[in-house]
């Protein structure tokens, strides 16, 4: 619309009276948050503050329950070595999850590894080192065969994960001839495969290198998860590979990389695992798959991906430690303890879920 006689448009009614026309482009509706809404939004922000207070409660409960026997720095040193092997395995499991999967091959390929470390250095009597070495490029191939077969032919990580732990198992079985290399034979012939069990006195607390090496480890991959690129695009594809493919995320790549990680990380809990019972079996850390995804659930992680820290998980294996330790000394039966442990994935699952529906 212009005015007659002119080429310049028409001035709209808002622009007829300067400061009275709508100023508001676009606004938000602010409504009002109640308490618990804002503790449902303040643990959604901070996935580590739930199970931090859990675990506090817990050695409180316990202490006051079962008494100094409970809270003396033996015990409690004795909890953080009980823990460390579902530390480790922990780890390689939570990278898993991030990214929406699960693995379920992980104690499978931990025993495999150790298996093999031990029948290189002390059957064999290659080097310790270069069985160490074997033993962590195997713990990387069962990697690359899970990432291979959850990127290049679309399984679902939790079929393929429970396809591959047979298999694993299986060669575990054949390779060892179901034979338990005894602690004996480990420490004369290779040593170093029992180095991470050797135990450290810190004021009054006996610790092993296991648990320094379980605690270094959740450092390196808490820097990875939260100082670079690599850790964002694992957020990313875990919360939405669709968008994240849109970004210019290579998410097969990630995927892939995350597999072979884990691998290494089982590997490397295999010689903690020797280090940890001394002997070499077959039969070893069977309950190790659930135990890490037990301390991932326990500690924060979603299993629906995108959410999660290392330091949840590594809480997460303390919480469980703590239930089961301070429940065997108050004289409460295996069965028992199993039973409360499952409880406690319940609830966390159940916890996750009702976090999840306001933060939507």
């Amino acid at each position: 619309m212009t005015d007659i006689g002119s080429s310049r448009p028409a001035a709209q009614a808002f622009e007829l009276v300067p400061g009275k026309g709508e100023s508001r482009v676009a606004e938000f509706e602010v409504r009002a948050r109640s308490p618990l809404q804002k503790l449902q939004h303040f643990l959604h922000a901070n996935p580590t503050a739930v199970p931090a207070i859990v675990l506090l409660l817990s050695v409180a409960a316990f202490g006051i329950t079962v008494g100094p026997r409970f809270l003396s720095m033996f015990n409690l040193s004795l909890i953080i070595q009980q823990v460390t092997i579902i530390g480790v395995i922990g780890a390689a499991q939570t990278l898993i999850v991030i990214t929406a999967g699960i693995d379920l091959s992980v104690g499978a390929i931990m025993v495999l590894c150790s298996v093999i470390m031990g029948k290189l250095a002390v059957t064999m009597g290659l080097p310790a080192p270069i069985a160490l070495v074997v033993g962590v490029a195997t713990g990387a191939g069962c990697g690359l065969l899970n990432g291979a077969l959850v990127t290049r032919l679309k399984l679902p990580p939790f079929i393929v994960t429970l396809g591959t732990w047979s298999i694993f198992f299986a060669l575990n079985l054949w390779y060892s001839a179901s034979e338990t290399i005894r602690s004996q034979e480990v420490a004369k012939i290779a040593p170093l495969l029992q180095a991470l069990g050797t135990p450290v006195n810190v004021l009054g607390a006996r610790f092993t290198y296991g648990s320094f090496f379980m605690l270094g480890l959740v450092a390196l991959i808490w820097f990875v998860l939260n100082r670079t690129a690599f850790g964002r695009h694992l957020y990313a594809v875990g919360d939405d590979p669709d968008a994240a493919r849109l970004a210019g995320i290579r998410t097969d790549r990630i995927l892939f990389s995350v597999y072979v990680i884990a691998g290494v990380i089982c590997a490397l809990g295999a010689w903690a695992l020797i280090g940890r019972i001394g002997s070499i079996s077959p039969q070893a850390g069977q309950t190790a798959n659930l135990d890490s995804i037990t301390a991932v659930v326990v500690g924060g992680a979603s299993l629906f991906g995108g959410r999660g820290s290392i330091i949840g998980t590594l809480i997460g294996a303390l919480i469980v430690g703590v239930f089961r330790n301070g429940l065997a000394l108050s004289d409460v039966d295996v069965l028992w303890q199993e039973f409360a442990v499952g409880w406690l994935i319940i609830i966390a699952v159940a916890l996750d879920q009702w976090i999840r529906k306001v933060s939507a």
